[in-house]
């Protein structure tokens, strides 16, 4: 399998409780496995409250849905050894 990298990194937000907040990351190839996205250290799973898509077979985002203080922190994508933070 090619080596998949990270092409676009995620960018810092600044969001009002209550809304919701999107992230997302660029990778060099589609279909990239061993992706994960994870929150001040703890693993995200696509659920009511985070959305986890892929857009273009590239692009993989993370909405995190009416955000509140406890959600202050790090956000990491990681896709193989390579990771950005924001």
């Amino acid at each position: 399998e090619p080596d998949v990298t990270i092409l676009s990194g995620l960018k810092d937000m600044v969001v009002f409780e209550g809304d919701d907040v999107t992230f997302r990351c660029q990778v060099s190839h589609e279909n990239a496995r061993d992706v994960e996205w994870k929150l001040q250290d703890v693993a995200l799973q696509n659920n009511e409250m985070n959305e986890i898509s892929v857009e273009k077979g590239k692009i993989h985002t993370l909405t995190l849905r009416k955000v509140t203080e406890q959600d202050i922190g790090t956000v990491a994508f990681r896709v193989g050894p390579h990771v950005s933070t924001a």
